[in-house]
């Protein structure tokens, strides 16, 4: 099972999910729904905007358990 990792990110980088979605550009309902677990799929360069943009890697956001 794959395990998103963004509220912890998030937190650690005292920024709101209204705020990661501004400046990813991408709409809150969407990462929403990644950040609960209950996306399906994620584009590559979805993935990279939030990696610039949280300054982590895929890694940090997405772990296997």
């Amino acid at each position: 099972m794959i395990k998103v990792n963004l509220d912890r990110l998030l937190e650690e980088r005292g920024m709101t999910l209204s705020q990661l979605a501004e400046e990813v550009g991408i709409t809150l309902a969407n990462l929403s729904i990644l950040k609960t677990g209950k996306a399906r799929a994620i584009r590559f360069s979805t993935l990279d905007a939030i990696c610039r943009t949280l300054n982590c890697k895929p890694g940090d956001l997405l772990t296997i358990e």
